[in-house]
């Protein structure tokens, strides 16, 4: 084999290897935001693309156990989540997992909890 045909051989196999590594490497790095509540409750909504979906967790800890919050979760506007969680011991926290569609372009993902007047809201693009 002669130079120039083990030059272009390598310049093959380098290029086909970085064209099997970027896929592996894109988007795996969750995106975690964090924040209070209008009252002493914190928020942390992380989200992560997996298997042509989004894998969604928004989580609420308010330190009391017993308490009953009304929850939602928006993926640009569309609901796709609605319901109650009860905060639970030891933490006094709920979270509340969802693998959702990965619509075309950027996905503004939107979380709303609220008990008794105390409100939690959060956002973040992926």
């Amino acid at each position: 084999m002669n130079t120039k045909t083990r030059l272009g051989l390598a310049t093959a196999v380098l290029a086909v290897a970085a064209g099997l590594a970027a896929p592996a490497q894109a988007g795996n790095d969750p995106i975690i935001k964090t924040g209070t509540c209008s009252g002493s409750a914190e928020w942390k909504l992380k989200a992560k693309h997996d298997d042509s979906r989004i894998e969604v967790e928004f989580e609420v800890d308010s330190n009391r156990a017993g308490q009953s919050w009304r929850v939602r979760l928006r993926d640009n506007g569309a609901v796709v989540f609605r319901g109650t969680r009860v905060t639970r011991r030891p933490s006094g926290s709920f979270s509340v997992d969802r693998r959702i569609a990965d619509r075309a372009g950027t996905d503004t993902i939107r979380a709303r909890a609220s008990h008794n007047g105390q409100v939690c809201t959060a956002s973040l693009e992926i």
